[in-house]
């Protein structure tokens, strides 16, 4: 299983993620990066028709600027107003479908938003970020020094940002950690060796995620985050699939380091059910695409505790009716070994066409059973066809020998 494939929906869970926060009261979600709202209109259906507010912040969310002068500019024409002590501007009584676009001045800085359309029900929210340059090129500096400092001693945690989430596709369960391992610290942290999480029993096809640190790696069932820690967020994303042959399946997981909050999203698929001893809350809700998810919450976890999650009415499938076609179709190879007497005059032996065809027996094994638990990949694919078109040869060289006498008839009286 590929990175790529893991990929496949995680906006969905991130989503639903930050509305379990919210909609449930959860976890409190760290503030988003100024830098990627800066200017963009967010829907206010609060507002009344026609009306946009303009918040103006000093490089962070919260940094209100009160009585600054915020220009916006409709059709044509400029209008303007001076934020609140919250910092907010407002403007209302807009034409709807009109084209806007806001603007400010702050210490010299002209900050503008993105082309703004006023909507025809509710309102829409600004925030324009001031000093985002300075900001960044301070925080550029920061991390030199950082990096340049020897790392002291000291313990990372998954922050509250982190969570569980799980999918299905092809009724393959997939389950993705999506972990924020945060370092509370001004300076790098050695935390006495890498961060290794031994993932679940069972757990197929791990592989990290695009967007997680490079400093994550995986082998097998195992993650392995190396150190040291920056401080602030280091982000790891890993997906992996769990086989299941049932509607139940237990999933149990021991977290090395604490987990400060418990969040667990689940794609609803027909009578899905999850539940936890550590589960203080459950709910549905429903993703920006209309998908419903299972949305549960717990307490922290200190570090080396389990987290044991029950899942019920999963999506299954009889693996009776493939078992089967194996197996006869393993009784038809046996049945033409069984068959076979001896080798074609000039070709290789008897015993190394046997030794052979049990080598592609075994590979053959291998792959379906690599198959069977969702691991198989595009070489095993490719693989396949050509062991069975070689074993297909073997068994013709082993085929066309009939019972007669040994060595070609030599030495026989006519």
């Amino acid at each position: 299983m590929t990175a790529r494939a893991f990929g496949f929906r995680l906006w969905a869970l991130g989503l639903a993620s930050v509305l379990l926060s919210s909609a449930l009261g959860f976890a409190q979600i760290n503030m988003p990066d100024p830098s990627l709202i800066n200017g963009r209109a967010l829907p206010a259906p609060e507002l009344a028709p026609g009306t946009i507010t303009v918040r103006v912040v000093r490089e962070a969310i919260g940094n209100n600027i009160v009585g600054q002068d915020v220009r916006l500019t409709v059709g044509g024409a400029t209008r303007t107003a001076k934020t609140d002590d919250e910092g907010r501007a407002e403007f209302s009584g807009l034409s709807s479908g009109a084209d806007a676009r806001a603007e400010v001045t702050v210490d010299g800085e002209t900050i503008a938003s993105d082309p703004l359309t006023v909507p025809a029900t509710g309102g829409l929210r600004v925030i324009l970020v001031s000093g985002l340059q300075a900001a960044s090129a301070r925080a550029k500096e920061q991390a030199a020094a950082d990096a340049a400092s020897p790392p002291v001693k000291g313990v990372v945690v998954l922050g509250p940002n982190s969570r569980v989430a799980l999918e299905f596709q092809d009724d393959t369960l997939r389950v993705f950690y999506i972990l924020d391992v945060l370092n509370n610290a001004r300076a790098r942290v050695d935390i006495g060796g890498p961060l290794i999480i031994d993932l679940p029993r069972g757990a197929g096809g791990a592989a990290v995620i695009q967007g997680s640190s490079p400093s994550a790696t995986v082998s097998g069932d195992r993650l392995t985050v190396t150190g040291p820690f920056a401080p602030g967020v280091t982000s790891v994303q890993v997906g992996f699939t769990l086989a299941h042959d049932g509607p139940d399946l237990e999933l149990q997981q021991t977290w090395p380091v604490a987990l400060e909050q418990l969040t667990v999203a689940a794609e609803k698929i027909g009578a899905l059910s999850i539940a936890s001893p550590q589960f203080s809350t459950v709910g549905e809700i429903k993703s920006g695409d209309g998908t419903p998810f299972l949305l549960a919450s717990g307490a922290a976890l200190p570090a080396g505790s389990t987290l044991t999650l029950q899942l019920s009415g999963l999506p299954s499938h009889s693996a009776l009716p493939r078992q089967v076609a194996l197996a006869l179709a393993l009784a038809i190879i046996g049945a033409g070994a069984w068959l076979s007497y001896k080798p074609r005059p000039g070709g290789p032996s008897k015993a190394k066409l046997a030794s052979r065809r049990d080598e592609l027996l075994a590979d053959l094994a291998a792959i379906e059973k690599r198959r069977r638990r969702g691991e198989s990949s595009g070489r095993d694919a490719q693989r396949q066809p050509e062991l069975l078109a070689e074993l297909e040869g073997i068994y013709g060289e082993l085929d066309e020998v009939r019972p007669g006498p040994r060595g070609g008839g030599e030495d026989v009286a006519a």
